[in-house]
């Protein structure tokens, strides 16, 4: 038994303007947990992101869900993108995989899954 699975990506070779693209994130953040079977509880919060390094800028973004959280951040100039799923209840996350995958038309994708809190008290 587990608290909750914690679904990481590691987003490569995405379009460049879908990871500049502050309502497609919006969008993105607004649309999952409802997709996945969650409650969401906020609105995204999303926003521009320029670094100590040019190269380094791009969109962050984060929505609270009642069963956790969704964020995600990308680097434009990289092609690249970070999005985590953190959930209290199991949902279909190769269904998540495959809609931000898509959304963001990324070539690559690595998954990592981890379950936490096997020793939370239930």
């Amino acid at each position: 038994m587990h608290f909750g699975p914690h679904l990481a990506l590691d987003l490569n070779d995405c379009n460049t303007e879908k990871l500049a693209d502050l309502q497609l994130i919006f969008d993105l953040l607004n649309e999952l947990p409802v997709a996945i079977g969650m409650t969401k509880i906020t609105q995204p919060y999303v926003f521009p992101y320029s670094g100590l390094r040019p190269e380094d800028r791009g969109v962050t973004g984060f929505v609270v869900i009642a069963e956790s959280h969704i964020s995600i951040h990308t680097f434009q100039e990289k092609n690249y993108a970070f999005f985590d799923v953190f959930s209290c209840k199991d949902f279909d996350w190769g269904e998540a995989e495959r809609i931000i995958v898509d959304k963001l038309e990324c070539r690559s994708s690595k998954r990592h899954l981890a379950f936490r809190g096997s020793d939370f008290p239930r």
